[in-house]
């Protein structure tokens, strides 16, 4: 095809598609961002119910998934016109407020989009026309959700990570990123590197330090970039989410008694291993001497 070859000959068409692409991924993540945990609540609540034998409430609530209803207000729920829903122009154009009942737009919505459409356009520069940017797009738009729903509600889905897990191995029996016995090597070790930490600090203190999606999420990036990025990855994010955290107690004054979500850090690690990972490891091991 004829736009197959001008993607392959101009990379700056296609990284401006990619990242145009990323902008429409992003409204499109704000959705999952907001539903996805009201959906498990609403199923762990009907399992609960059903376990309990309790009868269903006399006014169900209304169908929700990722598909249904439209996207409309938080406040007035007029449904959300299609010249509305412009990723960041429409905000932009809109003021930040509802056309209908000018209700204030968090500024998280745009940004969100925004933030998108450029880690979509540097993985599209960084991997080029390849199927690697494929692979990376999913992983990167995957990472972005579940960073969003972690600092919402210190949540992790499974219904994310473990087809991205599995996907990972999955590739690597055709050698993309890594191959296979590194795959599963980092699979195994990615879970229970931080298993057996938690389980130290909770026999130490009788707390849990971390949530299990922790582990499923380092365990995933194992099995897309193989067992060699797990130091990195651990380093990096320990590194951060210390200085977030510090700060974020000193400066924010936030309560040091509230968790504060991992997962976020892991993604914005195992992101930066994805992207430039050799390079990152061979700074670090020559700053040790190795």
């Amino acid at each position: 095809m004829e736009i197959l070859i001008i993607f392959q000959t101009h990379p700056c068409y296609f990284i401006a598609t990619i990242a145009i692409v990323g902008l429409m991924v992003g409204s499109f993540l704000n959705v999952v961002i907001y539903r996805i945990p009201v959906m498990m609540q609403r199923n762990w609540q009907q399992e609960c119910h059903e376990y309990l034998e309790l009868p269903a409430p006399e006014t169900p609530e209304e169908p929700l998934n990722l598909s249904f209803p439209a996207s409309r207000c938080n406040q007035c729920h007029t449904p959300i016109k299609p010249q509305h829903n412009i990723p960041v122009f429409s905000y932009l154009f809109l003021r930040g407020k509802c056309a209908n009942c000018h209700a204030s737009i968090a500024v998280r919505y745009p940004l969100v989009e925004l933030f998108t459409g450029i880690v979509s356009a540097v993985v599209a520069w960084h991997f080029g026309y390849s199927v690697e940017t494929f692979f990376a797009l999913i992983l990167s738009w995957s990472l972005i959700a579940l960073s969003g729903i972690d600092i919402d509600h210190q949540l992790l889905p499974d219904n994310i990570i473990l087809p991205l897990l599995w996907l990972g191995l999955l590739l690597s029996l055709f050698d993309i990123f890594t191959d296979s016995q590194s795959s599963i090597i980092g699979a195994i070790a990615g879970y229970l590197c931080l298993w057996t930490v938690f389980q130290l600090f909770k026999l130490a203190t009788g707390k849990e330090g971390m949530g299990y999606g922790d582990f499923k999420l380092l365990a995933l990036f194992g099995a897309w970039l193989g067992w060699q990025y797990l130091p990195v990855i651990i380093l990096l994010s320990s590194l951060v989410g210390a200085i977030v955290g510090i700060s974020m107690v000193v400066f924010a004054k936030h309560d040091h008694r509230k968790p504060i979500p991992f997962g976020p850090y892991l993604a914005a690690a195992g992101w930066l291993a994805l992207m430039w990972g050799k390079e990152i490891n061979q700074l670090y091991l020559g700053a040790v001497g190795l």
